[in-house]
């Protein structure tokens, strides 16, 4: 038996390095080649034939399959409790897949607002363009909110297991209840605390989406996404409400349902994507195995350092407020130790006191920290969310969102403890000296 064979029996650390491992020709490397070609060859016309009508499982063309990302799938698909999974050209390709094949034009889609701002702009202005119903969950916790607010044509609920960039933490095995009860699945972006930290899947959520571009390459340097079926949901028993996959049948006389059994949305997704094109390089899928091989070591550390610069910056009188799940004053401190126990993120939001003026002098001050919009990056990260990501939001939805003006948004990285501390204290220093808090009436 290989040891990619017995990876259910291993710890997390090992199958981030051989779960999904298939052999690779007569050379035999030890690291996933990188099959970088458009097509592949056919050993003949029969050969074609077949893998396009389904009944041969080698490789025609990287926009269908390619054998990298196909590694990166099964390994993903492991690390997630997944039965597989599909490798797409970004975080938003993942989530634009998964929705383009449970909706259609008249269904209903229900989401917590306390999502990544480009997934809530797909959700509002691109799925009401192709006339799909959106609706938002002001509080992702609230589940008779989300009771009221399935309706008869809802097909799925969506939420993300750590927020951004608030850290409300979800309760998913609450909604996925839930979700179950009223026979919709639920969808979770598990992109800020990685497989590491907590599987939705193991809670009862039936697909995860990832924006692999982040803690899983981790490295700031491509772009990825994934969708992970969790292989448990019956779409067989909702015929009328998912016919693309139970009730229309293909020219073998099947449904996805009937042919693919309890693959059949990653089969249906990969077909969607397909379609679409948000194809992944096979150079990007080869970066992000060798992020995953240190994924647990990398996010370890980062959470162990974010929990200790919360607690530095929750004690400075120049801040406000520290949105951290593992701070002993979080409301969400319980389901942050239900749920990940081994670390709480390094991703969280830091409210610094005298408004954007007091935002703008604290970041520019910044020295070790890197001002750009990404996350899970190995440096250390800081991003005003009211005049970038959030930028096109209201006065009042930024309130009601609890996205103030001197919110900032950090995302951690592997840098010296102590010299992050250091950076932040200088920057904190610099708003001080400015005289902003003075001006501000809270000096």
């Amino acid at each position: 038996m290989t040891i990619a064979e017995s990876a259910e029996r291993l710890g997390f650390s090992t199958r981030q390095l051989h779960a999904g491992e298939e052999a690779h020709g007569p050379h035999h490397p030890r690291a996933t080649p990188i099959y970088l070609t458009a097509g592949f060859e056919f050993d003949d016309f029969d050969q074609g034939h077949a893998r396009f009508a389904g009944t041969d499982e080698g490789f025609s063309y990287t926009r269908v399959g390619n054998p990298t990302n196909a590694a990166a799938e099964r390994r993903i698909a492991d690390l997630e409790s997944g039965v597989g999974a599909v490798l797409v050209g970004s975080g938003q390709a993942a989530v634009a897949t998964t929705l383009l094949t449970l909706v259609s034009a008249g269904d209903h889609v229900l989401s917590s607002s306390s999502i990544y701002e480009g997934t809530r702009e797909l959700l509002r202005d691109d799925l009401a363009r192709l006339g799909v119903d959106v609706d938002f969950v002001d509080d992702p916790n609230d589940l008779a909110a989300w009771r009221r607010g399935i309706r008869s044509r809802t097909r799925l609920l969506f939420a993300e297991s750590i927020p951004n960039p608030k850290n409300d933490i979800l309760d998913i095995a609450a909604l996925a209840g839930l979700a179950h009860e009223r026979g919709v699945p639920l969808v979770v972006d598990n992109t800020l605390a990685t497989p590491y930290l907590v599987r939705p899947i193991e809670h009862g959520a039936d697909i995860v989406v990832h924006s692999a571009s982040k803690f899983l390459a981790g490295h700031g340097t491509v772009l990825g996404g994934v969708v992970v079926d969790g292989g448990r949901f019956d779409w067989g028993a909702q015929p009328d409400a998912f016919p693309q996959l139970a009730g229309d049948r293909g020219p073998d006389g099947l449904t996805v349902v009937e042919r693919s059994g309890r693959a059949a949305f990653l089969d249906l997704a990969r077909r969607t994507a397909m379609r679409f094109g948000p194809a992944p390089s096979p150079l990007n899928a080869f970066l992000i195995l060798q992020g995953i091989e240190t994924l647990s070591l990398r996010v370890q550390r980062q959470s162990e350092t974010a929990l200790q610069l919360a607690r530095w910056l929750e004690a400075q009188p120049a801040v406000e407020s520290v949105d951290y799940s593992g701070l002993d004053s979080s409301p969400h401190r319980d389901l942050a130790a239900r749920y990940l126990p081994c670390g709480q993120g390094s991703v969280f939001a830091v409210t610094i006191r005298g408004g954007r003026k007091a935002a703008r002098t604290f970041t520019d001050a910044l020295r070790i920290f890197t001002r750009m919009t990404h996350l899970g990056d190995v440096r250390s990260l800081v991003l005003h969310p009211a005049t970038t990501t959030h930028v096109l939001r209201t006065a009042d939805e930024l309130a009601a969102s609890g996205i103030g003006e001197g919110l900032l948004r950090l995302s951690i990285g592997l840098e010296d403890p102590t010299d992050l501390i250091t950076d932040l204290d200088q920057a904190l220093a610099s708003v001080a000296a400015a005289d902003i808090l003075l001006e501000a009436g809270i000096a």
